[in-house]
């Protein structure tokens, strides 16, 4: 018998008006990696200006936590899947081409999809 892969899916909701929480899915789902457990963020709402080029370098570090910035290259570095919500980002204006290497785009339906075949959904 196959034994089923270990799956986290952070939704986060918060860009640089909360940092604390915008930096906790990053914080979460960097644990989740170095434990061998894949790890997806969805960024909706204001978290997509995260996966904007240059706007996480600008960002103040929340709740004691290293720079978002830092957060977020670690992440894609250590192989977590990066889903930026396509609505939220044409409603900001937004271009594709403007998100962070290794940032994907998404709608609901995949992450519905996701959140099904996860272990454990956690919202930020």
């Amino acid at each position: 018998m196959e034994e089923k892969e270990e799956k986290i899916l952070y939704i986060s909701t918060n860009g640089g008006e909360d940092p604390e929480k915008a930096a906790m899915p990053f914080v979460m789902a960097n644990a989740a990696l170095a434990m061998d457990v894949k790890a997806t963020v969805v960024l909706q709402g204001n978290a997509v200006y995260v996966a904007q080029k240059g706007y996480a370098e600008h960002m103040l570090p929340g709740g004691g936590f290293p720079p978002v910035k830092k957060l977020l290259d670690d992440f894609v570095e250590l192989g977590g899947k990066l889903w930026v919500c396509v609505p939220c980002i044409e409603k900001r204006h937004i271009d594709e081409t403007d998100l962070v290497d290794g940032a994907e785009t998404t709608a609901g339906g995949k992450v519905n999809i996701e959140a099904l075949e996860s272990n454990a959904v956690f919202t930020y």
